[in-house]
């Protein structure tokens, strides 16, 4: 068994959103990725993505929309974005959201005009916050 310290784990900014690693290959899982986000007030994310495999987002705090008409989901929830669906997220609270996200090991993410930018690196992946710059 691995066991990841909240105090340990490595952690990435892109702009409005802060992720910490949780579960990855690096970090003793071969099959799941799983990362805490933590979302910024008022945030509405310009980077619409696809991945090509379901994500799951359980929010534990606050509130936020994955997907640019979707509902907002709140504290308790949890929803499931197949792959292939566009998702950009937005907190359209005045408070952060704190949400737990997991998705199969070796996806690929894809921004809205095509570019492949593979997989992140609080997932096990390369570095691609140059593809989420304003």
């Amino acid at each position: 068994m691995h066991i990841t310290r909240g105090s340990d784990a490595e952690s990435f900014d892109l702009p409005g959103v802060y992720f910490t690693s949780l579960a990855a290959p690096r970090l003793g899982s071969d099959q799941i990725c799983a990362w805490r986000l933590t979302v910024e007030a008022g945030l509405d994310h310009a980077q619409a993505h696809t991945l090509d495999r379901d994500e799951v987002f359980v929010v534990i705090a606050g509130r936020v929309r994955l997907t640019p008409d979707g509902a907002e989901i709140e504290a308790g929830d949890a929803a499931i974005v197949p792959a292939g669906s566009l998702i950009q997220l937005a907190n359209p609270t005045d408070e952060p959201a704190v949400l737990h996200v997991a998705v199969q090991v070796g996806f690929t993410a894809t921004l809205a005009d095509g570019t492949i930018v593979g997989t992140p690196p609080w997932a096990g992946g390369a570095n691609w916050a140059e593809f989420f710059r304003d």
